[in-house]
């Protein structure tokens, strides 16, 4: 369990930790290019869903995908499935529904890959270009997921997520403590993936690898792989 941190108690040091993980695993790709699609891999954050619509709204993207299922940590949030929440707040942006394609199945980020994979095959929908979308500390392990994992190798990949900082981004649905450990559990992903096949190699700075170790000793542990 994470060590018992709030505002006004937290040690400085776990908080330049935390800020130097949440900054790490955030690639800040140029968005420049034009994609066949914007790809939001669903979750508990909501705001990963406003982000997607409006740069579907901006003019990225022919079509809108939205996947995912019920996840470990949307189990009981939610009373139906991930892409199914996100698609009703692109729906109640303006996003016009045959622009939408919905995969509601999937729990991981490996099925993210191979149920939207198999959809677009059943629509006959060949999409070679992709903005995935994700929250920011999952940016980098999705991007090196669906480099590896993503059936068409020839494909062009990009990722981005909600534009906030640290400071700003923890809130009552994303509480600090579980964004620290997930960040810290993906940082050992992004080591330890690559040499089982999930992920294409990442390069983790000593001091990033460092600060996630001390993120370990000092609890947060409970996203460990």
């Amino acid at each position: 369990m994470a060590a018992d941190t709030t505002e006004n108690n937290e040690p400085q040091i776990i908080s330049e930790d935390a800020e130097l993980l949440y900054d790490y695993h955030q690639l800040h790709m140029s968005l420049d290019e034009q994609v066949d699609a914007v790809f939001c891999l669903c979750s508990l954050d909501t705001r990963v869903a406003e982000r997607a619509a409006q740069l579907f709204l901006d003019g990225h993207g022919n079509y809108l995908i939205f996947s995912g299922g019920v996840g470990r940590l949307t189990q009981g949030r939610y009373d139906k499935p991930e892409a199914q929440v996100f698609a009703d707040i692109a729906l109640g942006m303006g996003v016009p529904k045959e622009k939408l394609l919905v995969e509601p199945l999937s729990t991981n980020t490996g099925e993210n890959v191979r149920f939207t994979w198999a959809l677009l095959q059943e629509k006959g929908l060949r999409l070679n270009s992709f903005l995935l979308v994700q929250k920011p500390y999952m940016e980098r392990r999705t991007y090196a997921t669906f480099k590896k994992q993503w059936p068409d190798p020839g494909s062009r990949i990009m990722v981005t997520s909600p534009q906030l900082k640290w400071s700003d981004y923890p809130n009552t649905d994303n509480p600090k403590d579980l964004v620290i450990n997930i960040a810290v559990g993906d940082l050992i992903r992004i080591r330890e993936y690559p040499s089982k096949g999930f992920q294409i190699p990442q390069d983790i700075p000593d001091e990033v690898w460092e600060a996630g170790q001390r993120l370990i000793r000092a609890g947060y542990d409970s996203h460990l792989p």
